[in-house]
């Protein structure tokens, strides 16, 4: 899995801000990173990041604090959604 792929796929999954080293860990923890084949874990994931929020895919909440751009859910809840 990409760089990019990997931190918006943890993003999604996690439904809530995260700092970028706790996208790390569970994306190397989940597989979606390799560090046997990807080379520059950090740095690859901190420029990707960064590429991602330039682009509106995901928003900076604070320092090194990412989430999905939006409210951060993919599903809307039905109790809010009128009938």
């Amino acid at each position: 899995m990409e760089f990019r792929e990997a931190a918006l796929t943890v993003l999604r999954e996690e439904g809530k801000p995260l700092h970028w080293t706790v996208i790390q860990d569970l994306a190397l923890k989940r597989g979606y990173l390799d560090p046997f084949t990807q080379t520059e874990i950090r740095k690859n994931l901190l420029n990707v990041l960064a590429q991602a929020t330039r682009d509106g895919e995901i928003e900076k909440d604070s320092t090194g604090v990412y989430r999905i751009a939006g409210d951060g859910s993919a599903v809307p809840d039905a109790r809010t959604e009128a009938p």
